[in-house]
C-alpha cells in the first residue's frame, strides 16, 4: 500500500488570534504606528504574545452595504490567515478599510505584509527612542540666571 502524501499545512484562523476588546483597539490606536496603503491602513502595536493579532476596522461612511463591508472583512482575515507566518509576531494588527476600492486577495496580502512591516519597523524605532531618552541624563533645569558664587 502506498504511503499517503502528506496534507499541506494548514494555518487556522484561532480564536486567540482575534483582537476583540475596546481596551485593545484603543491601545492600537493611541500607542501605535500607522502605515497607510491603497487598500486600507494598518495600525500595528506590540502585544506581550508570541504570535499577531487581527483587528478589523470597516467602517459604514464607505462602505454603505453590510454585504459588502462582511466581504472585505473576509478578504481581510483571509489574507491574514494566509500570511501570518510572515507577519511580524508579537504585534496586535488593525486593519482599517480605506476607500471604496474592492480588494482583490492577493493585493490585499501583498499589502498588509508590507504595511505591517512599515508599522512595525516604526513602532520599534519609537521604543527605542523613548528607551534611549529614558536612559540619558536629564539636561539641568534652567529655572533662571545660575547662581554666582560667594
Amino acid at each position: 500500500m502506498a504511503s499517503e502524501p502528506t496534507p499541506p499545512r494548514r494555518f487556522r484562523f484561532k480564536d486567540a488570534h482575534h483582537i476583540r476588546s475596546a481596551a485593545d483597539f484603543k491601545r492600537v490606536y493611541r500607542e501605535g504606528n500607522r502605515a497607510r496603503g491603497t487598500l486600507m491602513t494598518v495600525a500595528v502595536a506590540g502585544n506581550s504574545l508570541d504570535h499577531a493579532r487581527l483587528g478589523l476596522s470597516v467602517g459604514k461612511v464607505t462602505w454603505k452595504s453590510a454585504v459588502k463591508r462582511n466581504r472585505v472583512r473576509r478578504i481581510f482575515r483571509e489574507a491574514f490567515r494566509l500570511e501570518q507566518a510572515e507577519l511580524p509576531p508579537g504585534h496586535d494588527i488593525v486593519l482599517i478599510a480605506g476607500r471604496e476600492i474592492w480588494p482583490e486577495l492577493d493585493a490585499t496580502r501583498e499589502e498588509l505584509v508590507r504595511l505591517a512591516r512599515k508599522a512595525s519597523k516604526r513602532y520599534r524605532e519609537k521604543l527605542e527612542q523613548a528607551e534611549s531618552e529614558e536612559s540619558a541624563p536629564a539636561p539641568p533645569e534652567s529655572g533662571g540666571p545660575e547662581p554666582r558664587p560667594s
